[in-house]
């Protein structure tokens, strides 16, 4: 009978190994880092591929219309839009400035008349220490006039920027594209193509569907605090329209200076002006918002919240207004690039 020597295996870990592993993990955390450094500059990223999608559907409608070549039809895009937000701030600016600044003045006055309004309903203790509270907060931000004036001018500077880049990236996509897919594996270019044109289709169809949702919202809050006599309407509607690009939170947020504003008035059309907001939050929550999601993707509202929540934390206000469209691209990317393609789940896109 022949025995032989069981075999000698060699440890896994080695210092080959060891040194592999450290190398990889210092790797992950530094690229970690690095997007947690350059958090601010990725979302100006996202802002132009965002507004780059909105010069592209204008381009193509205009080619569609009149037949003319890209380079043209996106020029005349870019200019279309520009001036009409130009042309909107000169021929509005002014009447909008005069309501806003009564909504400056007036708000003090709604304050004194909720304070009053609490008191007599019992529960001005605990009003007065909210309202100091607001008052400390007003009075420090006042004073930090200096720091929000180098903001305004930073996000100026930011906004040029986007412009320009968003310009360059509708100008010729195809070249962005193909250098994205050239990072990848072969075997992960035929989804990551899929899931870009997905993403596309997406904002395309959110950015239609949240403009006319904006300009019913401004409608339909000018007409009622008109109709109820709160003063300003007109201002108070751009806000709600402007803000109604903030999923959830947005609505809440325009109807403060509104109620405040309609208690100069009465507390009888504070309540009115509370269920206002409420049956136009209703409108938007159960008509427009689904309408937004059949043109652009069906995203749970829980999921939209929480992304909202997150984005502030992460990226601050810019993060807030991009919330709906970021979520947009990164649920469309996910279903399509690690629940379809890697778990081969069939899922409809």
């Amino acid at each position: 009978m022949e025995f032989t020597s069981p075999r000698t295996e060699q440890p896994y870990w080695t210092l080959s190994r060891i040194a592999v592993a450290a190398v990889m993990v210092i790797a992950i955390l530094g690229v970690g880092l690095l997007l947690v450094r350059l958090a601010s500059f990725l979302m100006l990223v996202f802002a132009s591929v965002v507004l780059a999608v909105v010069f592209d559907a204008i381009a193509r409608a205009i080619c569609s219309i009149l037949s003319i070549g890209r380079a043209w039809a996106l020029g005349i895009a870019v200019i279309l839009l520009l001036g009409t937000f130009i042309g909107a701030l000169v021929l509005f600016g002014a009447q909008l400035t005069s309501q806003f600044d009564m909504i400056r003045q007036s708000l003090p006055n709604g304050v004194e008349q909720l304070q009053a309004f609490l008191e007599r309903m019992g529960m001005g203790s605990a009003a007065n220490g909210i309202l100091e509270q607001g008052k400390d907060s007003l009075s420090g931000a006042v004073s930090k006039i200096g720091t929000y004036m180098l903001a305004i001018g930073s996000g100026v500077t930011n906004l040029v920027l986007v412009i320009f880049a968003a310009i360059f990236l509708a100008a010729d996509p195809g070249v962005y594209r193909r250098g994205f897919l050239l990072l990848l594996p072969d075997s992960a270019v035929p989804p990551a193509e899929a899931g870009l044109k997905d993403t596309g289709h997406g904002l395309n169809g959110w950015m239609k569907g949240q403009a006319i949702s904006s300009v019913v919202v401004a409608t339909l809050t000018s007409t009622g605090l008109a109709l109820l006599g709160v003063p300003s309407a007109g201002g108070l509607g751009v806000i709600a329209g402007l803000l109604d690009v903030i999923p959830m939170i947005g609505p809440v947020i325009s109807g403060v200076p509104a109620v405040l504003l309609a208690f100069t008035q009465s507390p009888a059309t504070a309540l009115w002006t509370v269920l206002l907001f409420v049956v136009i939050q209703q409108l938007q929550g159960n008509f427009l918002q689904p309408m937004i999601q059949k043109q652009a993707v069906d995203v749970p509202p829980a999921v939209l919240l929480f992304t909202v929540v997150a984005a502030g934390t992460l990226f601050g206000a810019l993060g807030v207004l991009l919330a709906a469209p970021l979520t947009i691209a990164v649920f469309v990317m996910v279903k399509r690039m690690y629940v379809k393609t890697l778990l081969g789940k069939d899922v409809e896109i």
